[in-house]
């Protein structure tokens, strides 16, 4: 009797557990998204994927920022002013006072330092953003002074990438971090920092489990303004149809990730909000320019005749969004227009593969992630691709990868002919430079180096790296368009539009091109 009247007991703790807890559920304000996650690392000094630019936002901060709704201008935010050398190479930045990390310590111009210096030696895939500058110093008065190896006219643009998000020294060395030389090697706290944050942002990382989910929850010691909700959950739906069904049976607040058909017929709820705009992705052919890895697609008078067999129209069809006449992203300053970009001919790319050799065509394959994003499944695009190069006698055979195992392939250069998609790094023209000989994606995915280049070409790249003037930059990259359109180891061939949709009373979305997405500013209606 005893023991039926100590279980009952038992019990009825236990339902008043979980109801407490159930109301305790019910007062917090959580935000629930849908996305098709790509991550590789939440570490700053080593993420360099999308959703750890959403993630990172959230959870730390940079020296300065853009605005919230566009790339306009460069705003202070943990630094509230800075000064610039006669010679463009010094930057000194004054610190913002009151700021704490969610373990409480204060910001010092040591854990700016501490953070440039870890960035540079862990020599993660964001580290080449940090490789021109030479120097930085905590100065006795709390600035901290960058010295740069020449002038970079878009040195503040970069700052404002999650990759110089300012991580707090102390707590990240207490958990195997360091910024020594040899840290590429010694470094061990990307364990932790994947499973917690260690920034001065308005949230903190509580989870992320790969593929499945990533949960954060306010920084208690936020200095700024406190976010709206007390938690934000995105929960990885990799299929466009899937999010829009979970939004409409309300089991999500915010799909990032729908195609235009889906977004067109969202139109007359009530209940939910579209939106529609450019996206700043490029969705690209890569064609190694290593003989031995990229075969026939190599020369590059087959890649010219590539960029005139797409159907680019057909592409625009499927998602909507313009054409890009090269790599740097339509919209920023110096970029060409749509006016410029590529129409099809195909009688022009067969006069152009029997010139290279390949009057019959050939047999090649096409190696790409499984994965949709922001709508747009790339299996699509690939059977289109596929379809488009057999009409010029080009036999494409389909090597769909799982994204990590493949994005390890594109990053270590292993990829012979290879589809992928790419956002800027720098929203500036000068991000281009990526793609041309010797930059990053063109030297360590495509093998196209500068030795490649004539070295007029790669004399423009080193003038464009450091112009100053806007009328002589905008000269000097649209001569590098020109050299891109007709030698390059790409072929860009769709900005898609972006479409997302969200509960209507959801406020603050805003769509940003550096970031895509800042929880923080979201809040819900009355």
């Amino acid at each position: 009797m005893k023991l039926a009247r100590r279980l009952r007991l038992l019990i009825m703790i236990a339902v008043f557990v979980v109801s407490v807890a159930m109301v305790a559920a019910q007062d917090e304000a959580v935000l629930v998204i849908g996305h098709a996650e790509s991550t590789d690392s939440l570490d700053p000094a080593r993420g360099y994927t999308q959703t750890t630019g959403i993630v990172n936002r959230a959870a730390y901060e940079t020296l300065v920022t853009f605005p919230d709704q566009d790339a306009s201008e460069i705003l202070p935010l943990l630094a509230t002013d800075w000064t610039i050398s006669e010679d463009g190479t010094e930057y000194t930045f004054t610190l913002r006072d009151g700021v704490t990390f969610a373990s409480g310590n204060s910001l010092t111009a040591d854990d700016v330092v501490f953070t440039i210096q870890r960035l540079q030696n862990v020599q993660g895939n964001p580290s080449f953003l940090a490789s021109n500058i030479e120097s930085v110093v905590a100065n006795e008065d709390g600035t901290v002074t960058f010295t740069l190896a020449a002038a970079r006219p878009a040195f503040l643009a970069e700052l404002t990438n999650n990759a110089f998000s300012i991580t707090d020294a102390a707590t990240v060395m207490e958990n195997g971090g360091t910024d020594a030389a040899d840290a590429a090697e010694t470094d061990a706290a990307e364990v932790y920092l994947n499973s917690t944050s260690a920034g001065t942002g308005p949230y903190m990382l509580e989870s992320w489990e790969p593929q499945v989910e990533t949960v954060l929850v306010k920084n208690p010691n936020y200095w700024g303004d406190e976010p709206y909700y007390d938690r934000v959950i995105i929960t990885n739906i990799a299929e466009a149809a899937t999010q829009k069904i979970a939004l409409e049976a309300g089991d999500i607040d915010l799909a990032l990730d729908l195609t235009r058909d889906q977004v067109a017929t969202l139109e007359g709820n009530e209940n939910l909000t579209v939106y529609s705009g450019p996206s700043v992705y490029t969705h690209f052919l890569l064609m190694n320019a290593d003989p031995e890895l990229g075969g026939p697609v190599s020369d590059p008078t087959v890649q010219l005749a590539i960029r005139y067999a797409l159907d680019y129209e057909g592409y625009k069809a499927l998602w909507g969004g313009v054409t890009p006449p090269t790599n740097l992203t339509v919209g920023l300053v110096a970029a060409y227009g749509e006016d410029k970009a590529f129409t099809r001919d195909l009688d022009r790319a067969r006069e152009l593969l029997s010139e290279a050799g390949y009057a019959d065509g050939f047999d090649i394959t096409l190696s790409y992630p499984d994965f949709t994003w922001q709508g747009v499944n790339m299996n699509t695009n690939a059977q289109k691709i596929q379809a488009d190069l057999a009409e010029v006698g080009i036999n494409v055979t389909l090597n769909p990868g799982e994204l990590q195992v493949s994005l390890e392939e594109y990053r270590n250069g292993d990829q012979g002919f290879a589809y992928w998609f790419w956002g800027p790094d720098i929203l500036d023209p000068i991000d281009v430079i990526s793609f041309l000989p010797g930059g990053k994606v063109a030297s360590e995915r495509a093998n196209w180096m500068p030795e490649n280049a004539p070295a007029e070409i790669n004399d423009l790249i080193a003038q464009a790296s450091v112009e100053t003037d806007q009328a002589a930059r905008v000269e000097l990259f649209a001569q590098l368009q020109d050299y891109l359109q007709e030698s390059g180891a790409f072929a860009p061939f769709i900005n898609p539009a972006v479409q997302a949709a969200y509960r209507s009373d959801l406020q603050g979305f805003v769509y940003h091109p550096q970031w895509t997405l800042d929880v923080a500013i979201l809040s819900l209606g009355e």
